[in-house]
């Protein structure tokens, strides 16, 4: 379950049982969250962290203060000024205030990037704006978000990519893929991952058990059963030792080692000593960590900001690269 955290969720996105609970769990069993990662140049809200106490998800800011009360089946983060709400087992978006823009109706969707939006309608995955218009009709068995121009699209159990017009631009020839990161997709072919380019050709052969997206010039693969980091010639970087970890974002990685959760920097280097029972990446100098059954942030010292106290959380990396709204619980 460790490789889907990764590979399918949380993208993303996000996360499935890393000990983290049920990361890609994501409240009420989102399917599409649970199997697409979304990144790059998304207009994140900070300020505003889902959270659960309870059954119910509502927001809070950094100081811990409700800014919308819980309310929600399951809740997500802000992105363009949205955020995704579940009620009912059907899906919707609501402003900072928490009303309404579009009433919950969708089986499953995303959350916005460039404008867009994947939602299910019936059998089918397509595409809508920020007025809930359908721009892109349902046509494919799944999607992906528009990243870099680009949309993942699944057709015929095979994966390839649209552009904003709906039109195929890298034919559906994947057994598995993710969205552009700085101008390259992990992809799978024969059980091996590797990454091509916006042209669809393969830059990086297929090598890997798994691979992650580019951040901070940095991806992370597995080798072996054992995670590390490679550049973007495909090189490794920090030898595949860890039993799991996470993508690179202002500058540090959680790593698992021992059953026991710390940071890396971009040598290698622990610089927040494993301690903890579950861990995620740091936005906004603020990374996610859980003692027992409970959720805090600490800062980029290990220090605490907030103290562990919540049942679940919903976090997002830094909009640069990546967002995966997940449900850690």
């Amino acid at each position: 379950m460790k490789k889907k955290l990764l590979l399918f969720g949380i993208l993303l996105f996000i996360i499935i049982l890393l000990g983290i609970g049920s990361l890609f769990y994501f409240a009420g069993g989102n399917t599409y969250l649970k199997t697409h990662v979304g990144r790059n140049n998304i207009n994140i809200n900070y300020n505003l962290i889902p959270v659960s106490i309870g059954n119910k998800w509502g927001y809070i800011d950094k100081s811990g203060k409700y800014v919308i009360n819980p309310q929600f089946d399951s809740a997500f983060s802000f992105t363009e000024g949205l955020a995704l709400v579940e009620v009912g087992n059907k899906y919707g978006f609501i402003d900072k205030s928490g009303k309404y823009v579009i009433n919950p109706q969708f089986d499953d969707a995303g959350f916005f990037t460039d404008g867009l939006t994947p939602v299910k309608i019936g059998h089918k995955y397509g595409f809508i704006d920020k007025s809930g218009k359908i721009v892109i009709n349902p046509q494919f068995d799944s999607a992906g978000h528009f990243t870099e121009g680009l949309a993942l699209v699944e057709v015929g159990n095979k994966w390839g990519y649209i552009d904003k017009s709906g039109k195929i631009v890298i034919n559906p020839q994947f057994d598995s893929a993710f969205s552009f990161t700085d101008g390259l997709a992990q992809v799978e072919i024969g059980n091996k991952w590797g990454y091509i380019d916006k042209s669809g050709k393969i830059v990086i052969n297929p090598q890997f058990d798994s691979a992650s997206f580019f951040t901070e010039c940095l991806a992370l693969v597995e080798v072996g059963n054992k995670w590390g980091y490679i550049d973007k010639s495909g090189k490794i970087v920090i030898n595949p030792q860890f039993a799991f970890a996470f993508p690179f974002t202002e500058g540090l990685a959680a790593v698992e080692v021992g059953n026991k959760w710390g940071y890396i920097d971009k040598s290698g280097k622990i610089v927040v000593n494993p301690q903890f029972d579950s861990a995620f990446f740091f936005t906004d100098g603020l990374a996610p960590v859980k003692i027992g059954n409970k959720w805090g942030f600490i800062d980029k010292s290990g220090k605490y900001v907030i103290n562990p106290q919540f049942n679940k959380i919903i976090w997002s990396t830094n909009s640069r690269y990546f967002t995966i709204p997940s449900l850690l619980n």
